[in-house]
């Protein structure tokens, strides 16, 4: 009798754990895309062709231009197709989670539904940065919208990983904190140089060399606190072995991302594939933030439990 009670709960165990499966690489197939989307998405301006297609949702009024196609207009037709495919997975993942909401955390459908909120706000923004013809604000918190909605999705995809904690983080989850923070707002600073074209009105003519200059000199905040994970995690002890490859792809990251910041600078914005990298780069870092913060906040208010999510008694 008790081998088949044991039975039945596993097996309801194992049905309990299928949708939760299922969103999470569902969640990780939308966090590459994201970032791929952010990488065309700068690609796009460095190539001057955010006007490329004059009217919105269309481009030139069909959903594939092959008169005009040329690589200006592609990219920008590119970009509108991929945000597209993440809006509909956006709008499954949501759906999905409404749906098996009773073998999933609690907190899984409301920040599924915050994150649809984010990809529909996005496209809204997409659609004014080309009727508003690219005004630099509003070209500004498009990014910053996409690395929100990006970083939603790495929190929940972290949050749903089986993980056992070892319980000696101690103060490194309020580091890792601050230290993505700190990169999510030297992101915004960087796209506000970017929407501004900064650099070359400063260097061209000395305009606007205080919003290029909030970019270089606020790199100090992120790269002293990333610099803070990497140090703090090779000084704890029994650190789980995660945590410390996390905090050394940050610090990897971190000194890939100041080389491709100077190279940039030095070189005038001229070569674009460092331009798109540098942008790149400083998204995959703030992704790497915020795996090792929520990872390291589960360790130390979980160490003695695998998940940080149980599923709830049927």
């Amino acid at each position: 009798m008790n081998e088949f009670v044991l039975e039945q709960q596993n097996k309801a165990a194992i049905v309990a754990q299928q949708p939760q499966e299922m969103i999470r690489r569902l969640v990780w197939k939308i966090c590459v895309a994201t970032l791929i989307l952010m990488a065309i998405g700068s690609a796009t301006r460095v190539m001057n062709a955010g006007l490329a297609c004059p009217d919105w949702p269309l481009c030139y009024g069909e959903l594939v231009p092959a008169k005009q196609m040329n690589l200006q207009v592609f990219l920008e037709w590119f970009h509108r197709l991929d945000a597209a495919l993440i809006g509909f997975s956006a709008i499954a993942l949501c759906g999905l989670s409404w749906w098996h909401r009773q073998y999933l955390p609690k907190w899984l459908p409301w920040a599924s539904t915050f994150a649809l909120f984010l990809i529909v706000f996005q496209g809204i923004l997409g659609g004014l940065t080309v009727t508003e013809l690219l005004r630099f604000d509003i070209v500004t918190a498009h990014l910053g919208t996409a690395l929100l909605f990006f970083t939603t999705l790495l929190i929940i995809g972290t949050s749903l990983i089986p993980y056992q904690g070892t319980g000696t983080v101690g103060k490194l989850p309020w580091v890792g904190l601050t230290a993505a923070v700190c990169v999510y707002l030297q992101s915004l600073l960087g796209a506000l140089v970017g929407s501004r074209w900064a650099l070359h009105q400063c260097l061209a003519g000395d305009q606007l060399c205080d919003v290029m200059y909030s970019h270089i000199f606020g790199l100090v905040p992120p790269t002293i606190a990333t610099l803070a994970v990497v140090f703090i995690s090779w000084r704890t002890p029994a650190l789980h072995p995660t945590l410390r490859k996390l905090a050394n792809m940050a610090g990897g990251l971190l000194i890939l991302q100041l080389l491709l910041g100077v190279a940039t600078f030095r070189l005038h914005l001229q070569v674009e594939p460092l331009t798109v990298s540098h942008q790149a780069i400083g998204a995959t870092l703030l992704g790497t933030l915020v795996v090792f913060t929520v990872l390291s906040l589960r360790d130390g208010l979980l160490p003695q439990s695998p998940n940080l999510q149980q599923i709830p008694d049927q």
